[in-house]
């Protein structure tokens, strides 16, 4: 029952928001994540954990005023994401400025495979649809296999609907994005929470959490170049991001030893990119591994 509400919640969305005036449906955002936060639900208490890490120095007023910021950012990502079908290719073509792009231009007038790697910041999929239009860049993409089936269906089909290719994180995605990538493409990955738990320890924001290994792995397999980004919001309806440098390879170790090694200068840059920019980090789920095995009794968002 709950997942077909969830199926039906998303797919009210879709069929309603996009219909909604602009500003009525940025105003419609803001409430919704007012209310939310006002609630302090399971979501917003391990948000604001969660950025109690990020902004060590700040207050019980200061990580409060960082939550709602947090969830309106949040919410902003899912009106865009119910809108997105609608906009204009010049609409989508301006609505993202970047920092540094020519590191990831360059690579692809070179014809050399690139793997964009990012935390759950700002709109990714607004940046995906903006490479697949702006740049003329199609790209593969793996996403996490939701429930009910009709769900996972219909954020598969949003996102080709964008320009995108989806593949399941299940199944064999690995190697499909190899293939990609030796063919010169382009790979995105949302890659700061792993969904395996199998993942790389890296040490975030001082303490010890686990992201996926699959960029890092691509990189040596293909040869690809390897580039961490950060995407943001600010008062104007431009997202902004940034490219930054890219991960090398390193030149010794085993292969378990140089994954590890690239995984932390991915968590490093993600960590530059988020403190910059806390309120823009949409990161409701336990993420470290002191919370993932509470202590009994411990609630949720403590």
């Amino acid at each position: 029952m709950k997942e077909r509400f969830a199926d039906a919640l998303y797919g009210l969305g879709w069929s309603t928001v996009k219909k909604l005036p602009e500003p009525a449906a940025r105003a419609l955002g803001r409430r919704v994540a007012d209310v939310a936060w006002r609630r302090r639900g399971q979501g917003v208490r391990r948000l604001e954990a969660n950025l109690a890490r990020v902004v060590p120095d700040a207050g019980p007023e200061r990580l409060r005023e960082l939550s709602r910021a947090g969830m309106r950012t949040y919410m902003r990502y899912w009106m865009e994401t119910f809108r997105l079908p609608t906009w204009s290719r010049e609409r989508i073509a301006r609505s993202f400025e970047g920092e540094d792009i020519h590191r990831l231009t360059d690579a692809i007038a070179d014809d050399r495979g690139v793997i964009l790697a990012l935390p759950h910041m700002g709109n990714w999929d607004l940046a995906g649809a903006w490479l697949v239009t702006a740049l003329d860049t199609p790209f593969a993409t793996v996403v996490e296999r939701l429930r009910p089936e009709t769900l996972f269906d219909r954020f598969v089909a949003y996102r080709e609907s964008l320009g995108m290719e989806v593949l399941p994180h299940t199944g064999g995605s690995l190697g499909k994005l190899a293939r990609r990538l030796r063919e010169g493409g382009l790979v995105c990955l949302v890659a700061d929470r792993d969904l395996s738990a199998s993942g790389v320890e890296v040490t975030f924001f001082g303490e010890t959490a686990r992201m996926p290994a699959g960029p890092a792995m691509l990189a040596q397999q293909t040869g690809a170049l390897l580039l961490p980004v950060s995407l943001w919001f600010d008062d104007t309806p431009v997202m902004k991001g940034r490219v930054f440098p890219p991960v090398p390879v390193p030149e010794s170790g085993t292969r378990a030893e140089r994954t590890a090694v690239m995984t932390q200068a991915l968590a490093d840059a993600f960590a530059e990119g988020i403190a910059a920019h806390p309120q823009d980090w949409h990161m409701l789920q336990r993420l470290w591994l002191s919370d993932i095995a509470p202590r009994p009794g411990v609630r949720e968002g403590r």
